[in-house]
């Protein structure tokens, strides 16, 4: 990795949370091709800057194990969530492949034929040597979300950042595709997050964060150059951190 490369970025090393959905088009399941090429051209950016990249992806545009219209067993239905977390783990690592990015695939669930089972000593080594990590399978465990899964391999890979790509531009006091009145913040704490009950992320996921004061960024991964620019330090979507001024960005630089 050059050094050069890597002086203007704010972050070096960043775990990016994919949101299912924005792999797919809206109000439909599966894949979207379009998509797909999209978001890998984004992320292509910021590893071709030097930054280290692992990523989370969740599997919401297959199957939402909590809000299954199948009347399945909670369980059962998680387990199907968690098997579309890895077929989309399979296409985004194949897109990067294919656009020159280096890429690794693990889950936290056993599929030795399709990708490697997700070790912590494993991911770092490939993250130091040029990889873009994916993570899938969530904890491996129903009942718990892949956001929950985001913050722990944050923490677990020395992430200086945890970026939760959406199709909303931050955070907001109520669903802003429903109410035109709906507010952003520019700047929460987890505490505030975790009391105004704020649906972005699981509050298991708003704690381990908050524990490891791992700060979060909540922005629109449809804007171009989006990640790049937070990368950057520009202040875009919404900051969850314990720290009350909104420039978390000096107190994090490395």
């Amino acid at each position: 990795m050059t050094i050069s490369k890597i002086t203007n970025m704010q972050y070096k090393r960043i775990l990016l949370k994919l949101s299912g959905e924005i792999l797919g088009k809206s109000g439909s399941k599966g894949i979207d091709h379009v998509e797909l090429q999209y978001y890998v051209k984004e992320i292509k950016k910021v590893h071709d800057m030097g930054v280290c990249v692992s990523i989370v992806v969740g599997g919401g545009n297959i199957h939402r194990g909590s809000k299954s219209l199948f009347q399945l067993d909670r369980t059962e239905s998680d387990h199907i969530g968690v098997l579309a977390t890895v077929m989309n783990g399979i296409a985004l690592r194949s897109c990067l492949e294919n656009n020159g990015v280096p890429a690794i695939h693990m889950s936290s669930v056993h599929c030795t034929t399709i990708c490697d089972f997700y070790k912590r000593q494993e991911a770092v080594k490939a993250l130091d040597s040029g990889h873009v990590v994916i993570i899938t399978g969530g904890l491996g465990l129903p009942y718990f979300t892949t956001d929950t899964a985001a913050s722990l391999r944050a923490i677990e890979l020395g992430a200086e950042v945890m970026l939760k790509a959406t199709n909303v531009d931050g955070i907001y006091n109520a669903d802003p595709n429903i109410d035109p009145y709906a507010t952003k913040f520019e700047h929460l704490t987890f505490q505030d997050a975790i009391e105004k009950n704020l649906a972005v992320l699981d509050k298991t996921a708003f704690v381990l964060c908050q524990t490891h004061q791992l700060p979060l960024i909540v922005f629109n991964a449809a804007s171009p150059n989006a990640l790049l620019r937070v990368i950057q330090g520009e202040h875009i979507g919404t900051i969850v951190s314990d720290y009350k001024k909104p420039n978390i960005y000096s107190v994090y630089s490395k």
